[in-house]
């Protein structure tokens, strides 16, 4: 956190006016100053040309080296060759992805998050040295395959992905579903269970290795950008070298997907404020009845119901990330998170259509985009409900799964 001296020079004027309480002051300058260039880069670089790929449903594969070149890949780790910038830092970050493209932060959040975080927390020290700095600078991009066709919400009792050891090699079968940058990724983490003792266990299948096959899903509604895959595994014969060594059961998985349901927290609080700015934005511009739209009860209604959901999911988000940073975050704390804020996220985003009116739903506005892309990211990491009877267990020591 910045010191009184270094605030001292500061005033809420520095933050931008969606930041209503100033969370950016809580940074360090340096973290300010990273923020500040991943902010320059998206509204300079991605805003232009987004709605076009969103529109194709293509991914920008020529902002990659300028996204390389931020350093912002496995932001929060300490592993080899990774920034160690910490958990609000890294939550930060992601919610300015979001708020200008939340295809381009679930990218991220796909590599960074899911795929080095998998290798950072469950795999060896030399595979950690062997996969992370090239991760870190984007010169390998990875995916992370867990869910299946027929099993999301119950994965970790459903799980139906096999890997049979061979000698030294593991024999995985089986098929996964929703997997970001699969169609392109250098490799995949993907989880399966050991025929032997029952238990999920991660391998790294790099490009190129036989029977693994990936599908583009076609046809999608949301987070067009993002490239979904589906993945046929057939007789797929992955080394025990690439085997996560520190990945032992679903609860290995289970801490992976602990920190990264943060950076889905902190996505929806992003998706949610990119929103609330092209909204507020459009009523200073759009005049009716000979005068801006910004001047009228109702619509000042909206925006400061928008902002208030802005500010209190990144108020919380930036509460759990410092226990994250302190080595106290819960499941219960990243699935409150992840529930509150994206929820909230659904509604300001529908906030933001209605003060647009007909023009909502037309992409030059990028409202429509940020509705349809809420979308996506309500249902993945753990529905509203899932995260609901995490955080219900948690406080009334009564389970209520199936």
């Amino acid at each position: 956190m910045a010191s009184a001296d270094d605030l001292r020079d500061l005033d809420l004027e520095d933050s931008p006016f969606s930041d209503f309480l100033g969370f950016e002051l809580l940074l360090e300058p340096e973290d300010r100053d990273l923020l500040s260039r991943v902010r320059a880069f998206m509204t300079r670089e991605v805003e232009p040309v987004i709605n076009d790929y969103w529109t194709r449903a293509e991914f920008p594969h020529e902002l990659v080296p300028g996204i390389a070149d931020l350093g912002i890949a496995g932001l929060a780790y300490d592993g080899p060759g990774c920034p160690d910038r910490g958990a609000l830092v890294n939550g930060m970050v992601a919610m300015e992805l979001g708020r200008v493209d939340p295809s381009i932060g679930t990218f991220m959040g796909v590599h960074g998050g899911l795929a080095m975080g998998s290798i950072h927390l469950c795999g060896s020290d030399e595979q950690r040295e062997r996969w992370l700095p090239a991760m870190a600078r984007m010169e390998l991009i990875g995916a992370f395959g867990l869910t299946e066709p027929d099993v999301g919400s119950a994965i970790s009792q459903g799980l139906a992905t096999s890997a049979r050891r061979d000698g030294d090699e593991w024999v995985l079968n089986g098929a996964k579903k929703w997997i970001g940058n699969a169609t392109f990724a250098d490799l995949v983490v993907i989880w399966a269970r050991d025929e032997d003792d029952g238990q999920v266990k991660g391998f790294v299948v790099e490009k190129g290795t036989d029977g693994i096959e990936f599908t583009k899903q076609e046809d999608k509604i949301a987070l067009r950008v993002v490239q979904n895959a589906e993945i046929a595994l057939t007789d797929c014969r992955v080394p025990e070298a690439n085997r996560l060594q520190r990945a032992e059961s679903f609860h290995d998985t289970s801490n992976v997907l602990r920190v990264t349901r943060m950076d889905v927290a902190w996505q929806a609080a992003g998706c949610a404020r990119g929103a609330f700015e092209h909204a507020l934005r459009y009523t200073k511009a759009r005049e009716q009845f000979g005068r801006s739209i910004a001047g009228f009860q109702l619509v000042q209604d909206l925006l400061v119901k928008m902002l208030s959901n802005v500010t209190a999911s990144t108020a919380m988000n930036a509460r759990a990330s410092q226990l994250q940073d302190a080595g106290l975050l819960k499941d219960e704390h990243a699935s409150l998170c992840k529930m509150h804020s994206t929820v909230r996220m659904r509604e300001t985003v529908g906030w933001a259509r209605e003060v647009l009116g007909g023009n909502g739903i037309l992409l030059e506005h990028h409202v429509g985009r940020f509705v349809a892309d809420a979308e996506a990211i309500y249902s993945y990491e753990g529905t509203r409900e899932i995260n609901t009877m995490i955080v219900g267990r948690a406080i009334t020591g009564e389970s209520a799964f199936v």
